[in-house]
């Protein structure tokens, strides 16, 4: 696999990628502007034209995605967009928009895609009659609640279906825009249908304005599981992904402070670097760490089997050898040390009933 040579951009405002560099394993040609004077006329003043976020619709045939994967608890998925305006330079999502010709740069982050159709397609599929109800995750390679969430609103008319139906439900978000869904997931809550995972990779506000720079701040976050917990649905904090050298430093107090928020327990994934978000980071790291980067991606080798990145199941998530194992026994005694080691409610699948068809909701 090979990816173009990262070209670090002028640092841009509240985008995360440095680099908007496209892969080469798609069979994605490089491009370049054609330097015709109507583009110049834009740049009077040397500085290229804000980078302005774009919202393309999409039309899938169908919605619910699904998974074999044996280190992940759940089956399937909706992704309601494609993308993901949060801009987190880590997400290992961002290597599906080279499938769409897109950089996973900051294309990924300015380039959106959005299912409009989401809940009818949902509603079509759960009423197939042989249909077998398990907990469908949001929240997977896009975060659900990310800011063109508030115009769009797909997110919230697939939870209507999923309440409607009474379908186990189970989200992860880094936002607190979740908040404005409270009364279906409180509803849910009730009969044991939902479980929600907030993100809090750091608490320090300068690393996650270049880490994170348009998910909501870690405070919010904070605020949104206390809220969560008060109106009843069981809420964990997913410290993810630690970052080794950068953002480890932190895990016993994110863990303190997400305790404090009354979460019921506590997650962690380190950092993985699949494909073109390895090239991504490094580049990151050379324009607002330059001073330890190398340390970083040792530490990330090390972990990570001598490689950037380590597919294999399991380990993908939690990684190997020293560094791997001195940060899991830290999770762990700190999550017991703040009674984050409970386990987590499980989520009821029996009483689910198939949709409306015809006018009709299902009896039988």
């Amino acid at each position: 696999m090979r990816v173009e040579q990262a070209k670090p951009l002028p640092p841009i405002s509240g985008r995360g990628a440095p680099t908007n560099l496209r892969p080469t394993r798609t069979g994605s040609l490089a491009r370049e502007a054609d330097g015709d004077w109507l583009d110049l006329a834009l740049d009077i003043d040397g500085a290229p034209p804000p980078l302005r976020t774009t919202v393309t619709a999409e039309h899938p045939k169908t919605i619910i995605a699904r998974n074999t994967s044996p280190d992940i608890g759940f089956d399937r998925s909706i992704n309601p967009y494609r993308g993901c305006e949060h801009g987190c330079v880590y997400c290992y999502a961002r290597p599906t928009h080279a499938f769409h010709d897109l950089s996973p740069g900051l294309d990924f982050e300015s380039r959106l895609f959005a299912k409009p159709d989401a809940a009818k397609l949902l509603r079509a599929e759960l009423a197939k009659k042989n249909y077998d109800p398990a907990p469908l995750a949001i929240g997977t390679n896009t975060d659900g609640y990310q800011p063109i969430e508030r115009e769009w609103g797909v997110t919230r008319s697939v939870i209507e279906v999923l309440a409607e139906t009474r379908h186990p439900l189970l989200i992860t978000t880094k936002s607190d825009r979740l908040l404005r869904d409270l009364d279906l997931l409180a509803d849910m809550a009730r009969d044991n249908l939902v479980g929600v995972a907030i993100s809090v990779t750091t608490l320090d506000p300068k690393i996650a304005r270049t880490l994170e720079p348009r998910a909501p701040h870690p405070r919010r976050r904070l605020a949104a599981i206390r809220a969560l917990v008060d109106a009843g649905i069981p809420t964990q904090v997913n410290i993810s992904p630690i970052i080794p050298a950068i953002t480890d430093h932190e895990i016993e107090a994110i863990m303190a402070a997400a305790a404090d928020a009354g979460a019921i327990r506590a997650s962690y994934i380190l950092l993985r670097l699949p494909h073109e978000v390895a090239p991504l980071f490094r580049a990151w790291l050379d324009a607002h760490y330059p001073d330890r980067a190398d340390k970083v991606m040792h530490m990330v080798q090390d972990i990570r089997g001598g490689r950037d990145n380590d597919p294999d199941f399991f380990s993908r998530m939690k990684g190997r050898g020293v560094w791997a194992q001195l940060i899991r026994t830290r999770v762990k005694r700190a999550a017991r040390e703040h009674g984050l080691d409970k386990s987590f409610p499980p989520i009821r699948s029996d009483l689910f009933r198939p949709p409306e068809r015809d006018g009709q909701m299902e009896l039988f």
